[in-house]
């Protein structure tokens, strides 16, 4: 078959990566990719967003099937585009992908399906939110309704610090028309957790608990990033915990969507506060996390092409989805000055001395190849090396050797990934 997967990052690299190792799969396209997905796959230069083009393309070169990374696509409707014209495609429709789209539809949805959550209230006057943060409990949290790339979430310790977040969200606009709604809601406590599954409308298959970090310093300090990097397995999420969140969080909003009409398929993020009172539910995200995409999908050893047909047809509880017992863990390796402004078009040496070792896989996320090969940095995140072992112990000294072995100017890592787990 061949397939199409959508995206550019380190988590279509890993897709693409993946999806190669299905004996079904004879060709992948992926569009725009990047200089690792041109490893295994042939890079289309197309954007993710031009729906169309993307449409026109999957016509002509009879594409089975499209796999879509990103969140913007399907927040857009390219689902629903795809499906009108009878393409098989994996992923959420607009509706069901809103549950990422808009906060306020996700928070609602929730309350409604009876999904543990916390209190919150939805504002589109800003001077309204003030006079609420005047009488409110800190800390407490600022969410812009829209997308806003993993970076609209303010965990505000006083009334400045949330003001500044409505004044910036908006007033200012700094996250476009995503932040001319905001949901401010209460500070749950607890260690985090993600919990993607994957979900054909019918079925819900959840995968191993991952647990991310987001923050660019380490001990979680500092600016919200896209994913410093991410590990399994979480000592306080074993499998009796993913149970309790599949059951009590993922089943409900599933069921919840079902009845809309418009079922749900694709995969299903929740990302979830272990408190006290039992797991709590902070947001969904309607695709593959990234970081936490390489993680999974290097312990999968089922067969993702074999899965992602499943999800299509509605047929994903005759498949079988099994995780490896392993541990893994990726590492971030992002441009000095990430997440603010940083440089682009830097060399990238000791890749292949990296690529060598055992268990190891080095996943691009902002790279591309000048005109004589030369890979260089093209992205915040650059590459995301991740490694499995034996143990958690095993599989984070072997990223972080993987990781000494690459070289680019200002190159900066975190160098404490899954330290709750140690």
């Amino acid at each position: 078959m061949k397939i199409l997967v959508i995206g550019s990052g380190a988590r279509e690299h890993a897709i693409c990566w993946k999806l190669a190792q299905s004996p079904q799969v004879r060709k992948i396209f992926c569009a725009p990719g990047n200089a690792g997905t041109a490893e295994v796959a042939e890079n289309i230069a197309i954007d993710a967003m031009d729906i169309e083009a993307l449409r026109v393309f999957v016509e002509h070169q009879k594409v089975d099937l499209t796999v879509v990374g990103p969140e913007k696509p399907l927040i857009a409707g390219i689902v629903d585009v795809f499906e009108a014209r009878g393409l098989r495609i994996f992923g959420p429709s607009r509706e069901p992908a809103q549950l990422e789209g808009s906060k306020v539809f996700s928070k609602r949805l929730m309350q409604q399906a009876g999904v543990p959550t916390a209190d919150f209230e939805v504002f589109d006057d800003s001077e309204k939110a003030r006079e609420y943060l005047q009488q409110a409990s800190f800390p407490i949290v600022v969410k812009a309704d829209g997308e806003a790339a993993g970076k609209g979430v303010v965990v505000a310790q006083d009334y400045a610090e949330a003001e500044t977040a409505i004044r910036q969200m908006m007033d200012e606009k700094i996250f476009g028309a995503s932040g001319e709604r905001v949901v401010i809601e209460a500070c749950l406590r607890g260690p985090e957790a993600s919990v993607l599954a994957f979900v054909d409308g019918e079925t819900v298959r959840p995968m191993i608990a991952i647990q991310d970090h987001k923050r660019i310093g380490e001990g979680d300090t500092g600016p919200n990033t896209g994913g410093m990097g991410a590990y399994a397995p979480v000592k306080v999420a074993p499998q009796s915990v993913v149970d309790d969140v599949t059951a009590r969080i993922i089943e409900p909003i599933v069921t919840a969507i079902r009845g809309t009409g418009i079922p749900y398929r694709g995969v299903l993020y929740a990302g979830v506060m272990l408190t006290e009172d039992g797991p709590y539910c902070i947001e969904f995200n309607c695709r593959f996390g990234d970081p936490e995409a390489q993680v999974a999908l290097m312990l999968l050893e089922s067969d993702l092409a074999t899965i992602c047909q499943a999800v299509v047809d509605v047929e994903l509880d005759k498949v079988p989805v099994v995780f490896s017992q392993r541990a893994a863990v990726t590492v971030a390796m992002a441009s000095g000055g990430y997440p603010g402004s940083y440089p682009v078009g830097l060399p990238i040496t000791g890749l292949e001395a990296a690529q060598k070792l055992d268990a190891l896989e080095v996943f691009h996320a902002g790279t591309k190849r000048d005109e004589a090969g030369q890979l260089l940095t093209n992205g915040g995140r650059v590459l995301t090396v991740t490694a499995t072992g034996e143990t958690f112990a095993e599989a984070k000294e072997r990223a972080y050797v993987g990781v000494d072995l690459i070289r680019f100017d200002g190159a900066y890592v975190r160098r404490d990934i899954g330290w709750q787990a140690e």
